[in-house]
């Protein structure tokens, strides 16, 4: 039976002005595992270099993805903050976790916006954000499990994983800074501990 925890979730972001609240509202957040493949997907990185995507998630780091875009009024902002707070947690380690964002609106969201974006959340080394073309994008979200017609009901899933070897941890949800960190943890005995608070 896969691990279905009930959580209360609070989240104020300062970036850009974003204020949202999920206090006194049960969230379920769904656990599975998986495996995905990708198949030759270039993305195109927010330092503008065009990026074999499969490269990017084998670089030898634990990895959690998530799917934004920049002008998302609702999830996108939670779904950043709670990276932000990925990068708080870990501390000292922050580079040793490989954060990705990945746009889900490639026809608005530059390279530059991008830059933009991450700077609002205070986004440091080892998370990047990705744009790329329409159809590598559709690629990306079709290969992941996420795709939908209409990014404005887009739904937040996290994913993880702790080695190239790993199969996916996928969170449908609002998953929380900590229980992202605890998945990372439970996952490689081999990675860098992460700084514990």
């Amino acid at each position: 039976m896969p691990f279905r925890p009930i959580i209360v979730l609070t989240i104020i972001s300062i970036a850009g002005g974003v204020s949202a609240t999920l206090a006194e509202t049960n969230i379920a957040v769904t656990r599975s595992v998986t495996q995905y493949t990708l198949n030759d997907i270039k993305l195109v990185r927010d330092d503008g270099k065009l990026v074999e995507l499969a490269a990017e998630l084998n670089d030898s780091r634990p990895v959690i993805v998530n799917f934004i875009f920049t002008s998302c009024p609702g999830i996108c902002p939670l779904s950043s903050q709670i990276f932000s707070q990925v990068q708080r947690q870990t501390g000292n380690n922050a580079n040793s976790v490989h954060l990705v964002s990945i746009s889900i609106d490639p026809e608005n969201d530059t390279p530059a916006k991008l830059r933009a974006y991450a700077h609002q959340f205070g986004a440091g080394p080892g998370w990047n954000h990705y744009t790329g073309t329409l159809s590598a994008i559709i690629a990306t979200e079709k290969a992941f499990g996420v795709y939908g017609r209409d990014k404005m009901e887009h739904a937040p899933v996290t994913l993880v994983r702790t080695t190239s070897e790993s199969n996916w941890v996928r969170l449908d949800g609002f998953a929380t800074a900590d229980m992202l960190i605890r998945e990372i943890r439970a996952g490689s005995d081999a990675v860098t501990p992460l700084t514990r608070r």
